[in-house]
């Protein structure tokens, strides 16, 4: 495998992997902008629409026919949330020509779609295509209503929301529902023009031989698109609230949920990842084997962190009765930690199991393009055993000084209306 990342200046850096082993390309184009309330919303629709229909192919299904003439090419967009940073990408996969059956030229093909794509979108007048815009708001739409009705997943969301008050990353990647019931294809196609103008653009381009023509179609077309890129700070750690803060909910559910949320001053990530496996990630972690199995006080219990917040989540599905016990016990836990109480199986185990996760970057072209993207966010350009190295380095004693540095934020709790009326 060979990897070079080039600077096409004006804030844009497009990135090369090529590894022999594939018999497909893939190019990611990641736009990145703070995350915020106001624009959450508007910027997935001006980044969906992208992948819809163009100047050329005005209708999806347009679009989608040349995509399937071109051996099931694939286009697509995501978002995601990344500390106080939204991350929109545009993605697209193809088979390499060297395996089409008469030698089409289906990377050249797949090099105009993404340049109408993105320079030459399906807009008039400044505003995007109006059945274009209602594909991608009703997508957005059902995402943002998916995440409310999964409701693990909207518990996370109001811990974050509560321990990150007043930060950017209070806010989901997909915005709010307010939001994208509010925006109009004008207002679409204004976002995508200042998305083009001011987010940092990352481009990573994974293909089994070199191709510099896709490098040079990009550095042609944003010659004439006007710049002013932002620099988006990944790591900003979350200041700690002076006391902790409980906010809790009522719905209509059997099963409550709790999220604990703390917060740390230290940066050492390394250490903070395997405490997260040791206490709480796999089912040999301090919470799956007491909490869950050995004391019975909830149906799952596990934890996160999230290294460049300086945060860490515990989250829990619990009866409601249970709840302050459950709490009692997962501090508990943690507390034994403090107190050294970590085994050199755990320490094993967690390698082992951060071992498995490293061996497969690289199986795949997104592999590669999701390691290579967050080591551009964290600054920190290293390979895949070099990360796993620092794992390997990481001591006891780390893990228990950053046990210690946990301090409790603030607890989000989802509670059964059935359960209180008893």
């Amino acid at each position: 495998m060979t990897y070079n990342r080039t600077d096409l200046g004006g804030g844009i850096g497009f990135t090369s992997i090529i590894d022999s082993k594939f018999k497909t390309c893939s190019i990611a184009v990641y736009f990145l902008t703070e995350l915020s309330a106001e624009t959450a919303a508007v910027n997935n629709l001006a980044a969906s629409i992208l992948t819809v229909s163009n100047s050329r192919y005005r209708t999806y299904a347009a679009l989608s026919e040349k995509l399937s003439e071109l051996y099931g090419a694939g286009l697509s967009s995501s978002t995601r949330k990344k500390g106080d940073a939204q991350t929109l990408c545009i993605k697209a996969s193809w088979l390499c020509n060297k395996y089409t059956i008469d030698g089409e030229d289906i990377g050249g093909e797949m090099r105009e779609l993404l340049r109408d794509c993105l320079f030459a979108p399906n807009a008039e007048n400044g505003a995007f295509d109006g059945e274009s815009f209602r594909i991608v708001q009703k997508d957005l739409l059902d995402n943002i209503s998916s995440e409310l009705n999964d409701k693990r997943t909207y518990a996370l969301m109001q811990a974050a929301k509560t321990a990150y008050r007043g930060e950017p990353a209070a806010t989901s990647s997909y915005g709010v529902r307010e939001a994208a019931l509010a925006a109009g294809p004008k207002d679409a196609y204004r976002a995508y023009k200042e998305l083009m103008r001011t987010a940092q653009i990352e481009i990573y381009y994974v293909s089994p031989e070199k191709d510099d023509s896709f490098a040079e179609m990009f550095r042609e077309s944003f010659k004439n698109t006007e710049r002013a890129p932002k620099t988006v700070d990944f790591r900003n750690h979350s200041p700690l609230k002076p006391e902790v803060e409980t906010v809790s909910e009522e719905f209509d559910v059997n099963q409550c949920k709790a999220v604990l949320a703390f917060k740390t001053d230290s940066d050492d990530r390394y250490a903070l990842k395997m405490l997260s496996i040791i206490y709480g990630e796999m089912p040999f972690s301090k919470l799956f084997l007491n909490v869950r199995e050995k004391l019975s006080l909830c149906y799952y219990c596990t934890s996160s962190s999230v290294s460049v917040k300086g945060s860490f989540f515990v989250d829990i599905g619990v009866e409601r009765s249970n709840i302050e016990k459950a709490k009692a016990e997962i501090l508990a836990q943690l507390e034994e930690i403090k107190n050294g109480n970590i085994t050199d199986e755990e320490l094993s185990s967690s390698i082992m199991a951060l071992d498995n996760a490293v061996l497969q970057i690289g199986d795949t072209p997104s592999s590669y393009i999701g390691w290579y993207f967050d080591c551009f966010c964290d600054r920190d350009l290293i390979t895949p055993e070099e990360h796993f190295r620092r794992f390997t380095e990481v001591t006891k004693e780390r893990i228990i000084q950053t046990a210690r540095s946990l301090r409790p934020d603030s607890v989000y709790l989802m509670l059964s209306k059935e359960v209180q009326a008893q």
